[in-house]
């Protein structure tokens, strides 16, 4: 470990500008081919070259425990990534779900160009990224393609306004198959209005929904992430429930009745009268 840590020192900070800003990416300590990538301060996504299994966000590992849950172990999947970053989550679906065909849309394309050739994903894997705004790549999908549509799109760390209305998410719907799951990365801090509104606007599209963030973000102690899925059909509540429990930083899941109050009699979004997702404060990633 020591050798390692002693590598992991001797490797440099790589910066690029792309179109969200500065790029960055910085070695981990504890992990010689690990790396993480933020913009203009504001982490994006952590990588490990030797284990894409390894998340090490724990919003990434959220949605790494619904990848596991929404089908038989090991069987592939159909996934549409709305944003793409350092494509964790696409190397983490092709190295547990061989076979799967993956879409991923990102509009920075200089920032792919730079992940790609700084932390390049192996050939052959079923991962196809395209350069287009989330939404206008969304629309170019034919109906009933996807198992899983995740959504995780940030413009100078906040999302952008057009990726959190019901039109938005109807589209979604369109295109996953019947049985399919919509996942987001949200952030918001108290009074939690966003979130609110956010499930409000998922509950007005999807017949099933729910969440998980950790306590203090629920009790309104603090900015964070909160992850939401939403389907038609039922959602594996109880794995997610169980694997939130026993993650490194613990997270609690709502759904239903519980879920529903939870929106306070917030609206839906609509395009109309959407508003990007609130800044984080200046300390959020001190």
């Amino acid at each position: 470990m020591g050798r390692q840590r002693q590598r992991a020192r001797s490797r440099a900070d790589v910066e690029e500008d792309v179109r969200g800003g500065r790029a960055r990416l910085v070695p981990d300590p504890e992990r010689p081919r690990a790396w993480t990538l933020t913009v203009d301060g504001a982490p994006q996504s952590h990588v490990d070259l030797d284990d894409p299994t390894h998340l090490d966000f724990a919003y990434q590992r959220r949605l790494g425990h619904l990848v596991d849950a929404v089908a038989a172990p090991g069987a592939p999947l159909r996934v549409l990534h709305l944003g793409g970053g350092a494509l964790t989550l696409a190397r983490y679906v092709a190295a547990t779900r061989p076979r799967s065909a993956q879409q991923v849309v990102e509009v920075d394309t200089a920032l792919t160009a730079f992940v790609r050739r700084t932390l390049p994903w192996e050939a052959g894997r079923g991962v196809r990224v395209r350069g287009a705004d989330a939404r206008a790549g969304l629309a170019r999908v034919a109906d009933a393609w996807a198992d899983l549509v995740v959504a995780d799109v940030f413009s100078g760390a906040r999302t952008p306004a057009h990726l959190g209305t019901v039109e938005f998410l109807t589209d979604v719907r369109r295109v996953l198959r019947p049985g399919g799951v919509y996942a987001a990365n949200l952030t918001d801090g108290p009074p939690l209005t966003h979130l609110r509104a956010q499930v409000a606007t998922a509950l007005a599209v999807f017949d099933a929904a729910c969440v998980t963030a950790e306590p203090a973000l629920w009790r309104g102690r603090r900015f964070g992430n909160a992850v939401l899925c939403a389907a038609d059909g039922p959602l594996p509540v109880a794995e997610l429930t169980r694997r939130a429990a026993a993650d490194p930083h613990p997270g609690r899941l709502a759904h239903g009745r519980e879920l529903a109050d939870f929106t306070g009699g917030a609206r839906p979004v609509t395009d109309a009268a959407a508003t990007a997702s609130p800044p984080p404060p200046p300390d959020a990633f001190d």
